[in-house]
């Protein structure tokens, strides 16, 4: 199983960036995927999970109306739509298969001016 991420930089308060992720090694229609993220000195935390038909999304409460997760079986990625970025999203994300329990390496994410 393998996961890569892209689409992370810098980027100024308020913008907005895309997160991709290829996922390899499995059946990737078949498993629910979820995006975290860790800042400096806190813990990783869920930011958004989909499941495997798509129709179910979920959100961690900093993030709602912000964020859109989504996936392209077709290409086997999941996406994370980031619009509204403020210096608290600054962290580094991680897409993740939680039935694999396979992390990608992670991508940096900095909002600021």
């Amino acid at each position: 199983v393998q996961l890569v991420e892209s689409g992370g930089g810098l980027v100024q308060p308020g913008g907005s960036l895309r997160l991709s992720c290829v996922a390899s090694g499995f059946i990737f229609r078949w498993y629910p995927m979820s995006w975290h993220r860790q800042a400096p000195g806190k813990e990783r935390e869920l930011v958004a999970s989909i499941n495997s038909s798509g129709g179910g999304r979920n959100y961690a409460d900093s993030v709602k109306g912000r964020f859109t997760i989504s996936r392209d079986d077709a290409k086997d990625t999941v996406y994370l739509q980031m619009n509204s970025l403020n210096a608290e999203d600054t962290a580094v994300y991680y897409c993740n298969s939680p039935r694999h329990n396979a992390w990608g390496q992670g991508i940096q994410v900095t909002v600021s001016s």
